[in-house]
């Protein structure tokens, strides 16, 4: 799939237009940005500390009556069983965020389809519903890696969330189209990909859409750029966050200075802001996107 034909999709209805809400469920030393310090052979030598920050964030989206999407690592699922099933019981989506956080442009179709297939299974068999989304480690669907929206089709996914329009050094397609498309076909055979969220500036997409561009830059920037996309684009912003941006307290890893940065700052700041977002736009899950945009049928097809 290196040139997707799509079927760009505008809201019906924008009066109380929902944007996306969603988390990615892994813990601090599973992060692209510490692979070169921790392998994934060595993940259980670490202190979890997913569970904890997870139920925080339940705990805040509860106090905002906000429902989230939840992409989860199926590694973590495995031995989260219980918060899994409690993130599906409290009324949010589970989707796949693939099994051990490897970026898809380091694998072959085969281990990723693999990889992706066993993640799915996993999640079903804890909820025992259908898991309809994916989001790749590291938004890693690039343009050398469109390959995977075809193999996620096949799967039985109904929507992908991983392609970022930007420039970045591990991962973008910055003229790939912004906003929720459809890629090709139709009802069952069709697919949804859903990019993470920019505004356009000049010759530039411009992230707003969560994680550490949440909180690097001023509060003010996001919310900016989240109404400018409702109000001005008629679009909904897909969001994103990791349990561990709420947790300052988190063991320090030897990274390098960048990658550091990136990870630590303002982590104490991320609650209180993220608080400020639930209060100031409306979200929901992914699927609540889809509906609002007269793509989703309950049965999981698209329409």
């Amino acid at each position: 799939m290196t040139t997707p034909q799509f079927e760009s999709v505008q809201l019906r209805e924008t009066r109380c237009l929902i944007n996306a809400m969603t988390i990615d469920v892994e813990d601090y030393y599973q992060v692209s940005a510490f692979e070169s310090v921790v392998g994934f052979e060595n993940w259980n030598q670490y202190e979890s500390r997913v569970e904890k920050n997870t139920q925080r964030i339940l705990d805040v989206l509860d106090e905002c009556d906000t429902k989230a999407t939840f992409f989860i690592l199926g590694w973590v699922a495995e031995r989260q069983v219980s918060l899994v099933r409690t993130i599906a019981e409290r009324g949010h989506e589970v989707a796949s965020h693939g099994y051990a956080h490897q970026r898809i442009y380091t694998q072959s179709m085969h281990e990723f389809r693999e990889e992706t297939r066993k993640s799915k299974r996993i999640l079903e068999d804890i909820i025992g519903k259908p898991i309809y989304g994916y989001r790749a480690a590291s938004y890693s669907i690039t343009r050398d890696s469109l390959w995977a929206l075809d193999l996620l089709r096949e799967e039985g996914f109904a929507y992908d969330s991983s392609i970022f329009p930007i420039r970045h050094d591990r991962y973008g397609i910055p003229d790939y189209p912004r906003f929720c498309h459809v890629l090709g076909g139709q009802g069952a055979d069709s697919f949804v990909e859903f990019p993470i969220s920019t505004v356009r500036l000049g010759r530039l997409n411009l992230p707003v859409a969560g994680g550490g561009y949440f909180r690097i830059f001023p509060y003010g920037f996001t919310r900016w750029g989240i109404k400018r996309l409702n109000r001005k684009e008629h679009q909904a912003a897909v969001f994103y966050l990791h349990p561990w941006e709420i947790d300052t307290d988190q063991p320090r890893l030897h990274g390098n200075r960048l990658s550091r940065f990136r990870h630590y700052c303002n982590l104490g700041k991320t609650e209180s802001r993220l608080l400020n977002l639930l209060r100031d736009f409306h979200f929901g899950t992914m699927i609540d996107v889809l509906r609002q945009k007269g793509l989703f049928w309950e049965d999981g097809s698209l329409k």
